[in-house]
């Protein structure tokens, strides 16, 4: 089925791309890990074969974590991951929410997120002073607020997606605003890292974006390429335009094309082949760590009638691979923590939530998800401490 989509997707870029918007030349591969976009030092990674910048953001973070504790004895660390999800990001907006109202809440040193996730995670990064936009951004939006429609004939000929996402950019700008460039910087300043995960389409690579020190860069331009980032995590392929990020190598200028991390992974914590364990012991670290994985879905895919056509059978077949990601990266991440230590507790949506889904960014729907995910996190008990299957052992 995989090759099916391939060919498919390889034959309608045969025969639109005549049409397409131009571009400049993607950076090549053998640069990727020379450039800093802005010249920014530790911007980001490519998990896949950095290891060095990984380990030198971690023994950084450690260092200025040291700083910044009172005698410089660190306290236990949380780790917070967010999903992809679209829409069903108000499930991990209200459980958030619903923790602070609870009352123990903690600061995490960690937050990770991808797609709906990446929206979410600069608000929970700063703490419960950022609930009220949280709750704003996915209680009070329609799906007019996040894209326009463009007309089908256009965009599968001449667009690069059925849909233009300005009104999504517009509204990342007004809450990315330079107070929250700056709380961001400080916190980073502070040893804690707030990473965003989005896929360089052209390398066909996952890329995670470290917000804080393009903050904490103060460049001019910093502010603009952190909204550019938070829109590409979201920028669920074809259907939303991919973003274009400039670079420059030996006086060249190239452009990487970036979309939707959730074409790489729905969630992570850290990459499995980064020991947290291993750089522990390097930095003499001894302390209790938990992990919080907030999964904007079900673990499995609702059951549907699939009719007998073709869009209908790609498209069921699209939201089962993805679901299945989904699934698959919470016991990566379980594997992961169970080895280097990590206490591993797991959120999602459970049968007990029975609102029908009616369309994309329904205020109804999305403000019942909302409340659902608000009342578990106030009840303080949504975790599973393992994935199906593990929860006995």
């Amino acid at each position: 089925m995989a090759r099916f989509f391939v060919i498919a997707i390889m034959a309608t870029y045969a025969l639109v791309t005549g049409g397409c918007a131009q571009r400049l030349p993607p950076l090549p591969l053998h640069y990727s890990q020379e450039i800093a976009p802005l010249g920014i030092t530790h911007s980001r990674f490519y998990p896949d074969t950095d290891l060095a910048t990984m380990e030198a953001i971690g023994k950084l973070s450690i260092e200025r974590e040291r700083k910044s504790a009172p005698g410089g004895k660190l306290p236990p660390a949380q780790f917070l991951a967010i999903s992809g999800g679209g829409d069903n990001g108000a499930f991990g907006a209200g459980l958030m929410c619903g923790w602070t109202q609870r009352g123990d809440r903690p600061e995490f040193r960690l937050v990770t997120g991808v797609s709906t996730g990446a929206l979410s995670a600069p608000f929970a990064f700063l703490g419960p002073e950022y609930d009220h936009k949280l709750e704003q951004v996915y209680t009070q939006t329609t799906a007019s607020d996040v894209f326009v429609a463009r007309p089908k004939l256009f965009a599968a000929i001449a667009a690069d997606a059925m849909t233009d996402t300005a009104p999504l950019r517009e509204m990342i700008s007004r809450f990315v605003d330079d107070l929250m460039m700056q709380r961001i910087a400080e916190e980073y300043g502070k040893g804690r890292l707030l990473l965003i995960m989005t896929t360089n389409l052209d390398q066909g690579r996952p890329v995670i974006w470290n917000i804080g020190a393009i903050a904490e860069s103060r460049h001019p331009k910093a502010r603009d390429l952190v909204i550019d980032i938070l829109v590409a995590s979201s920028a669920i392929p074809g259907v939303f335009p991919p973003v274009m990020i400039s670079v420059e190598k030996g006086g060249n200028e190239y452009q990487e094309m970036h979309v939707d991390g959730g074409a790489m992974a729905q969630t992570f914590l850290y990459p499995p082949n980064f020991s947290l364990e291993r750089l522990s012991r390097k930095q003499g670290v001894n302390r209790k760590r938990s992990a919080y994985i907030i999964r904007n879905g079900r673990l499995f895919r609702d059951e549907a009638e699939v009719s007998r056509q073709t869009l209908s059978v790609a498209a069921h077949a699209a939201s089962t691979m993805i679901a299945a990601n989904g699934t698959n990266d919470t016991f990566r991440i379980y594997m992961t923590t169970r080895r280097d230590g990590v206490a591993y507790n797991l959120a999602y949506i459970g049968d007990d939530f029975t609102e029908p889904y009616v369309g994309p960014f329904d205020r109804t729907y999305m403000t019942k998800l909302f409340n659902h995910g608000f009342e578990l996190g106030k009840s303080g008990n949504p975790w599973h401490h393992a994935p199906p299957g593990y929860e006995n052992e």
